[in-house]
């Protein structure tokens, strides 16, 4: 099932097209683990589980919490990443989303 256009992943994935010199970093809680998903230029992949070939699967599910959101200079580099922000919640990246019409 394709996740709908108001989704926590669409919109960051949305936000990341118009922010292509930016990586984020979604740490989430799914089913009682910890997943971090990296969103570069429209596109996610999870750095714990595979990730379906499908771009139209969601990448977390619905049931999934966000605990935090970085954001980094890309490329992304994970032994020298350059952060831009960090730890920011699901609340905290509203404004920036807003300001990007996603």
């Amino acid at each position: 099932m394709a996740p709908s256009l108001d989704s926590p992943i669409d919109r960051l994935e949305r936000y990341s097209e118009k922010h292509p010199q930016e990586v984020l970093l979604v740490t989430a809680l799914v089913d009682g683990a910890i997943d971090q998903v990296a969103i570069f230029r429209g596109f996610s992949s999870s750095l714990v589980r595979s990730t379906a070939f499908d771009p139209d699967l969601p990448v977390l599910p619905e049931n999934a919490v966000i605990q935090s959101i970085d954001r980094l200079q890309s490329p992304y580099d994970p032994n020298h990443p350059r952060y831009l922000q960090q730890g920011l919640t699901w609340e905290a990246m509203q404004p920036l989303l807003g300001s990007v019409g996603v």
